[in-house]
């Protein structure tokens, strides 16, 4: 059986992706400070092989920068409701322009919301 990596199309769609989502993030009040000028293509990049390892595809994103540990690599950043939900809103619109079987966009989303509710790290 071929792993969610390769149904869904493997790097090229998680390129797509990950471009798709940074454009939106570009363009939002609350995520684009958290952001640098300089690590912008950075950021997409991590992001784009930690998802592509996540999903079954190659392990590139362990090999350079060890074990995800997601929660803590985020802990410097201040993650309210208004992120979450700013986070999700940019990556539903990235989504939205991209073609993709029912099934394997109802898998990604249900992870997608479970690794965003997991990140924040401030009460309301």
């Amino acid at each position: 059986m071929n792993t969610f990596y390769e149904r869904i199309g493997g790097e090229a769609f998680f390129v797509d992706l990950v471009s798709r989502f940074y454009a939106n993030v570009a363009m939002n009040p609350i995520l684009r400070p958290m952001y640098p000028d300089t690590d912008m293509k950075g950021a997409a990049r991590r992001l784009q092989l930690f998802l592509e390892q996540y999903w079954g595809g190659p392990t590139t994103y362990s090999d350079e920068r060890g074990h995800p540990r997601l929660r803590m690599r985020h802990g410097g950043f201040f993650i309210d409701e208004a992120a979450h939900d700013a986070w999700l809103s940019c990556m539903q619109e990235a989504l939205a322009g991209m073609e993709l079987a029912p099934d394997l966009r109802a898998e990604l989303w249900k992870y997608l919301e479970s690794a965003a509710r997991h990140l924040v790290n401030q009460p309301d």
